[in-house]
């Protein structure tokens, strides 16, 4: 779902399974059961079933380390698109000291009709469809970004939408938030941790998840009392940190039209 065909044809059975081999492994496993299940039933099934799969020691976890970035990178595009503005901020893993300290900062910036990016840009400003900041571009186990974007509406160009959401960000750097702010952030990240507990499944994936990332699941609670000490002065020492222009790639798309020889122009 997410490459391109070469990568399909540059690698052949033999190789796919060797990969499958390698990290679908019991050492690499962390098994989940909730409800109403007793262990002297439950643990013979999972062993008659899991217990025929052979050994295999943990999957070798070395990986490379990009250096940091020395100054901005920029990459416009012509597409025929619906056209966007992102731009993103290395950042450290999940294991980082401020890990919820930019869980806080995406919450501020996007959780909801709210939150600041939809309200400068969609409601007041109104120049843009969809406005956000998040974090774990790609993904959140190695070092990864913090990417904000927005999708401008007809007769605005992404270079409004830049210059908006820089806006937002100088504003995150310079002033504190709110006493108001803070609270609902703390208080949203109690209840999606109650919500995402209410049901069987999300009570097996979520210990299931956090046994498999930390190796203990009761860092699925210590995340929210992470982000219940976040301080308004943590938020704007990461975001002066790490929302830099040296530490910036901002992408760009460009929406191209049909020109009358029926070759693509840009608008």
């Amino acid at each position: 779902t997410v490459g391109w065909m070469s990568d399909l044809n540059s690698f052949s059975a033999t190789d796919a399974n060797k990969f499958f081999q390698e990290y679908y492994v019991p050492s690499n496993m962390v098994i989940g059961l909730a409800g109403d299940v007793k262990p002297a039933e439950a643990m013979p099934i999972i062993e008659k079933y899991l217990g025929r799969l052979p050994a295999h020691d943990k999957p070798d976890e070395r990986n490379t380390v990009e250096p940091p970035q020395k100054s901005e990178r920029r990459v416009v595009l012509q597409e025929m698109s619906q056209p966007l503005y992102i731009e993103g901020y290395h950042r450290p893993d999940y294991l980082s000291k401020d890990d919820a300290v930019y869980d806080a900062i995406a919450d501020l910036m996007s959780n909801g009709r709210t939150s600041r990016l939809y309200r400068a840009l969609v409601r007041d400003k109104k120049i843009a469809s969809d406005s956000a900041g998040f974090t774990g571009l790609p993904g959140s186990k190695y070092p990864h970004l913090f990417a904000f974007y927005a999708f401008p509406i007809p007769g605005h160009k992404p270079e409004e939408m830049e210059q908006a959401i820089r806006a937002e960000i100088e504003r995150l750097k310079k002033e504190d938030v709110t006493d108001e702010e803070l609270k609902m952030i703390k208080t949203r990240a109690r209840a999606t941790l109650v919500r995402g507990l209410s049901d069987n499944a999300g009570l097996a994936q979520q210990l299931a998840f956090y046994q498999a990332r930390y190796g203990d699941w009761r860092e699925l609670f210590r995340s929210v009392d992470r982000l219940e000490k976040v301080a308004r002065e943590d938020i704007r020492r990461v975001a002066n940190q790490t929302f830099t222009q040296e530490n910036r790639t901002v992408g760009i798309i460009e929406t191209a039209v049909e020109s009358g020889d029926g070759k693509g122009g840009a608008q």
